[in-house]
């Protein structure tokens, strides 16, 4: 079932690209989160919308929001991802699917006719109190980041 805005943000945890244990609760109180949902590390769309998180990050810092990226890739990928692209995120490793059932981006996608389940890039805007501002499915990469800035920057400090 997707979610919608003013929902109660599902529970996550999971370890980042440092193999740290990440969790909603983490910031309850103290941080917006910007949660975005990504299908692979290194990828054409995926690596211009990691990129332009990463370049608005001191943005989000001071709008007090963190961004933190989601995939099924593991943490050396992770890592590699990074390191690779400077990138100034934290990106969860959920190799489980548990973060990604939660949040319901696990879908049947179709490509050149082919079915098969896999990531649907959203994103979800999750503010201190641990309340959905926006839940976003099939969002395109291009712009992206600068309207969650926008839409971080309404919700205040």
């Amino acid at each position: 079932m997707m979610l919608q805005a003013q929902q109660t943000a599902p529970h996550f945890k999971s370890v980042n690209q440092d193999q740290h244990t990440v969790q909603l609760s983490d910031f309850i109180g103290k941080q917006h989160v910007v949660l975005y949902f990504y299908p692979k590390d290194d990828t054409p769309g995926c690596t211009i919308e990691a990129n332009d998180f990463s370049t608005l990050s001191p943005a989000f810092n001071e709008a007090n929001a963190v961004v933190i990226g989601v995939s099924k890739d593991n943490c050396a990928s992770h890592q590699a991802f990074i390191n690779k692209f400077n990138l100034q995120l934290h990106l969860l490793a959920d190799t489980d699917g548990s973060v990604c059932a939660a949040y319901d981006v696990w879908q049947e996608k179709e490509k050149n006719g082919e079915k098969k389940m896999g990531i649907v890039r959203s994103t979800f805007l999750i503010n201190k109190n641990g309340v959905l501002e926006a839940a976003l499915y099939g969002v395109s990469p291009e712009g992206h980041a600068a309207d969650m800035l926008a839409r971080v920057k309404a919700l205040g400090v």
